[in-house]
């Protein structure tokens, strides 16, 4: 069985108008979906507490268009590298493009590696802010890549929004919207706060595994009988 990655990270846009508030009934379904997410998964982030802030936003910026091992595998090869912000800029961008190569975006993303480390020796003497609203300030760094940093690394209580999270978030559903700020703006309103630490982890890993995109595994789903999907009564 390979080792679970998130994000590739190993375990040790316009604006819209906001979507009102979530009803009662709405609320109760999130918070029974995620009680139940939590107790399958009562540690969802066993191995991240000692993961390196820098290292973890840059590896979160490989992610984009690139599977978890893949970028896991060459996130250890950078990393075995440099340590911080400094060494990275003296690795340098033929370096880092050459070694990031296999993640797809080379070029781009080893350029916006080389920004933001520049960026954060100039303005945060070197350290990753601890917020994602200043994280969103660094060069090719996007509100995912921040949210997830932010919420990994210093446990700020967001909800990064990706692929699998928008999904599940729509099918079941916990927070509709077209987009991902719709989205992320309805689960910030309806999910607990007990549960924020490890709400993106919880439902990124079920719709990944569980509630994916073509086939979802409505029959061995453990919040079938909370879900109002369509799709899920005929499986």
């Amino acid at each position: 069985m390979t080792r679970d990655t998130t994000h590739g990270l190993r375990p040790a846009p316009r604006r819209t108008k906001a979507r009102a508030a979530p009803q009662p009934g709405e609320v109760g379904r999130v918070e029974a979906v995620l009680a139940r997410l939590a107790e399958a998964d009562p540690d969802p982030k066993a191995g991240f507490d000692d993961t390196d802030p820098f290292r973890l936003l840059v590896t979160v910026l490989l992610s984009a268009q690139s599977t978890g091992p893949t970028v896991a595998r060459i996130a250890d090869a950078l990393f075995a590298r440099v340590t911080d912000p400094a060494a990275m800029l003296k690795l340098g961008e033929a370096q880092i493009t050459e070694i990031i190569r296999p993640v797809g975006l080379g070029p781009s993303k080893a350029r916006n590696i080389v920004k933001l480390s520049a960026a954060l020796i100039e303005t945060y003497g070197g350290a990753v802010p601890r917020s994602a609203a200043e994280m969103r300030k660094l060069p090719g760094i996007g509100r995912k890549s921040a949210e997830v940093t932010a919420n990994f690394a210093f446990h700020e209580p967001v909800i990064a929004v990706d692929t699998h999270v928008f999904r599940v978030s729509n099918r079941i559903p916990l927070a509709q919207g077209a987009t991902v700020d719709a989205v992320a703006y309805g689960l910030a309103q309806a999910v607990p706060e007990r549960f924020k630490d490890g709400a993106h982890i919880w439902l990124f890993r079920h719709g990944r595994d569980t509630c994916t995109a073509r086939k979802p595994a409505c029959t061995r789903c453990p919040v079938s009988d909370l879900c109002t999907w369509p799709g899920g009564k005929e499986t």
